[in-house]
């Protein structure tokens, strides 16, 4: 759609957006979020929850954020960047010092930072950090490690600043996550 209509601001982290007048929702169930915004909107906040609890569904309130998986740009036709982001691919995100990457795409540091963020959308530090926590999201789900190891195993030696960059960037913490999405292990 941002490609289609670039004078329309596109946020993909939201499920409902709420612009006075006009309201947008996302997801095959898009139909039933703007529903109960509509019933709160009209009959209030009780109608509504009542509303949600009687069809079984959760009130509006959920973000996309916590569905919506990073998919890297590598369409960009950037080769040396594109070079730096297989290469963060095959090492998980390990390396993050700007030096290391503009060597690996054989540009000045300052070059590299202006072209990474053309070529991808995110700086090169954000764009680690996407990549880590999508991999810290595959284990949330997956596995029934604590979450310090886990944090260890994405790189990141402190469990705190794992937690808070997890929570900006997915909307839940690593916990709530967990709880929410990790697969049942078979008995």
């Amino acid at each position: 759609m941002a490609s289609r209509f670039p004078d329309v601001r596109v946020n993909t982290d939201r499920l409902i957006i709420d612009d006075g007048d006009i309201l947008t929702a996302g997801g095959v169930m898009a139909w039933i979020d703007l529903s109960l915004i509509l019933i709160e909107r009209f009959l209030g906040t009780a109608t509504m929850l009542e509303t949600a609890r009687t069809f079984l569904v959760d009130p509006p309130g959920r973000e996309q954020s916590y569905y919506r998986v990073f998919v890297p740009r590598l369409n960009h036709g950037d080769d040396a960047v594109l070079k730096v982001q297989h290469w963060l691919q095959e090492i998980g995100g390990k390396e993050m010092g700007l030096a290391a990457l503009a060597d690996r795409a054989g540009l000045d540091p300052r070059t590299f930072m202006r072209r990474f963020k053309k070529a991808t959308g995110y700086t090169a530090g954000a764009y680690i950090q996407r990549l880590r926590i999508e991999r810290a999201r595959e284990l949330l789900q997956s596995s029934r490690e604590p979450l310090e190891a886990i944090a260890w195993k994405v790189h990141y030696s402190d469990p705190g600043s794992f937690r808070k960059i997890f929570t900006r960037i997915i909307g839940l913490t690593p916990a709530e996550y967990r709880q929410r999405f990790r697969t049942p292990t078979p008995s």
